[in-house]
């Protein structure tokens, strides 16, 4: 249309800022709870709140204060950020016996400030009824710790202080009761029912468990309530020092040169467990007796804690000497100790140093102890000396013992061989004297080995029955054997009975039977010709028994 102008159409947005124009109300006009006494970090009640603004913004977010009714600062407000509740808390333990009720005033606000021309509403304030409940505390010692002051060496049984201490539940009738928890010297008890400490031992300031002249033990209060509650109270003793100790001397022992020179002196000093002013300075001086101390030692004195011992002659001889030296502290009064310093005398060289001459003196050897010490060396020598010489005399009388034994002391007896038949009564005369002395058999000339003297060789074929070897056996005593059997082979001087005779098999048939089964009836003489119809294998008897020759 030619008549209107060009036209078009736009939307527009408008964002609308929240403003602070809507205060925070408390949903109710009278908060309450309650906490019990001694407590902390205990929420105590919560508090709501309305606020119609953005939430989560600072027109929204709730601050909360106490405006009245807390002076001590017992309480304290936080908020919640995502509820915007209010959390009353307890910050400071409460008591009921001095405050069994608290009532506080809150008043809530935002973060940011109310808009122009808005008012706080009437809600934005309300009270806080917060009560305390009663709980059964611990006894209390008022001083705690608490310091006495006493001499050391108090006797037994002397009371010291009376400890006790307090119930705070005073609305309730309660008994308090008391018990040692620790004493490390054990020197300390305590009256159950009214805490009088005593002493059971004498309190010594130098006892290990006293430390700066402060001596510790506690003590523990408990009551009968529901439940028990106990509290602990410590104990201080300062112990005051009385010159109870002797001084001693330092050092025990000191080296010399025999020869006086001038450095030939020792420093010496006291020590003493005491403290000021029953210690230094020292007196130091030599006894009067035995004469001869004072007579080869003197005592110079250098200051209040030093004196110097040193010789009055010019030559002592060389060992150790036992000085007695008199040392007196300064209390009130004064306490004394004999103490004894080992002195070592010995010689010296150019520098005054002690020599390795006189090692043996100064190491405390006397001249007595050292001539002990070499008897003792001798006699010891001597016993072991006359132990190897009888251990060689009688080697070699057991060498030299004659190779064939008395024949009062001749014992025979039978050699065996368990695996053959036959044999016995001959073998009882063998020379065991040969079994003795093998080593005494050398120089007899030995036959060949493998020789045996065989009367008669059996019917049935040898091939048969095994035969022992003639080898000897391992050991010494096969050696023994062996060497006695070659010496009476050789021997033309020896009977025939001296010989190993072999018997073979016999025969299950055998008509002779066994030899050891013949005997005497009686003691007359008998003829002894019938042996020889006995056949080849008794010759021997027969030639014994019966009169004929022997081989």
């Amino acid at each position: 249309n030619n008549n209107f102008g060009l036209s078009n159409t736009a939307t527009a947005l408008i964002c609308i800022t929240d403003i602070n124009d809507n205060p925070p109300e408390l949903t109710v006009r009278t908060f309450s709870g309650e906490v019990p006494e001694n407590k902390v970090n205990v929420v105590v009640t919560n508090l709501t709140v309305v606020d119609k603004d953005q939430p989560h913004s600072p027109n929204w977010n709730a601050v909360y204060r106490i405006v009245s009714g807390d002076p001590s600062g017992h309480f304290t407000i936080r908020t919640n950020p995502i509820t915007n509740e209010g959390m009353l808390t307890v910050v400071k333990p409460v008591d009921f016996e001095m405050n069994r009720a608290f009532m506080l005033t809150v008043v809530v606000s935002n973060q940011a400030h109310l808009a122009s021309g808005i008012q706080s509403s009437l809600q934005s304030t309300a009270g806080v009824t917060i009560s305390v409940q009663d709980v059964n505390e611990p006894p209390v010692f008022p001083v705690n710790p608490k310091m006495i002051r006493f001499e050391e060496g108090v006797p037994a049984g002397t009371t010291l202080t009376v400890f006790s201490a307090q119930d705070p539940d005073h609305f309730i009738q309660q008994t308090v009761r008391y018990s040692k928890l620790s004493d490390p010297a054990n020197w300390l008890k305590i009256n159950r029912t009214n805490g009088q400490i005593t002493t059971m031992a004498l309190l010594d300031r130098e006892s290990m468990y006293v430390k700066n002249n402060m001596y510790e033990a506690t003590f523990l209060a408990f009551d009968n309530g529901s439940p028990q509650a106990s509290g602990t109270g410590t104990l201080q003793i300062y112990l005051i020092d009385v010159n109870d100790n002797a001084p001693v001397l330092i050092p025990r022992e000191a080296q010399i040169c025999e020869h006086s020179r001038p450095n030939s002196k020792i420093n010496i000093t006291a020590s003493d467990t005491d403290a000021d002013p029953n210690v230094g300075p020292f007196v130091f001086e030599l006894p009067t007796f035995p004469a001869s101390i004072r007579r080869n030692w003197t005592i110079s004195r250098l200051n209040g804690d030093y004196a110097q011992l040193r010789l009055r002659i010019s030559y002592l001889e060389a060992g150790v000497y036992e000085i007695p030296v008199i040392v007196s502290d300064s209390g009130n009064p004064p306490l004394s100790n004999r103490s004894t310093i080992r002195i070592k005398v010995c010689p010296c060289d150019n520098n005054g140093d002690c020599s390795a001459t006189g090692a043996v003196a100064a190491a405390g050897l006397g001249t007595g102890a050292i001539i002990a010490i070499l008897i003792c060396i001798i006699i010891l020598l001597s016993i072991v000396l006359l132990f190897v010489v009888w251990m060689k005399r009688r080697e070699k009388e057991r060498q030299a013992k004659p190779l064939l034994i008395d024949p009062e002391d001749d014992v025979r007896d039978n050699i065996l061989k368990y695996d053959e038949e036959g044999g016995g009564e001959e073998d009882q005369d063998y020379d065991l004297s040969q079994l003795q002395q093998p080593e005494s058999l050398d120089h007899i000339i030995t036959k060949p080995t493998g020789v045996r003297r065989v009367d008669e060789r059996p019917v049935v074929a040898e091939s048969q029955y095994p035969v022992r070897s003639n080898l000897p056996h391992p050991g010494d005593i096969g050696d023994f054997i062996n060497d006695g059997l070659r010496a009476a082979d050789n021997d033309p001087t020896a009977p025939p009975y001296d010989s190993l005779l072999v018997f073979d098999y016999e025969g299950s048939g055998s008509t002779a039977g066994s030899v050891s089964s013949l005997n005497s009836t009686s003691t007359g003489d008998q003829d002894y010709d019938y042996l020889n119809d006995w056949g080849p294998r008794f010759k021997k008897l027969a030639d014994m028994y019966g009169g004929g020759d022997d081989d």
